[in-house]
C-alpha cells in the first residue's frame, strides 16, 4: 500500500489547487487538469488569460 505522501499529484488548472492521484483516474493520468466536475465546468476560456495580461 503506497502512502498519500508517494502519490503522484497535479495542480488544477482552473483553481491551482494541489490535487493527487486517485484510483478513479489511473487509467487516464494523463489527461486529468482540473481537481473537480466544477473546476472542469468552470474551466477558463481558451485565450482569455493572455488577453487579460496586456
Amino acid at each position: 500500500m503506497r502512502r498519500m505522501g508517494d502519490l503522484p499529484s497535479k495542480t488544477c488548472l482552473t483553481c491551482g489547487f494541489p490535487f493527487t492521484w486517485r484510483k478513479k483516474w489511473a487509467r487516464d493520468w494523463d489527461g486529468v487538469k482540473y481537481c473537480s466536475d466544477k473546476c472542469r465546468r468552470n474551466k477558463p476560456a481558451a485565450g482569455s488569460e493572455a488577453a487579460g495580461q496586456e
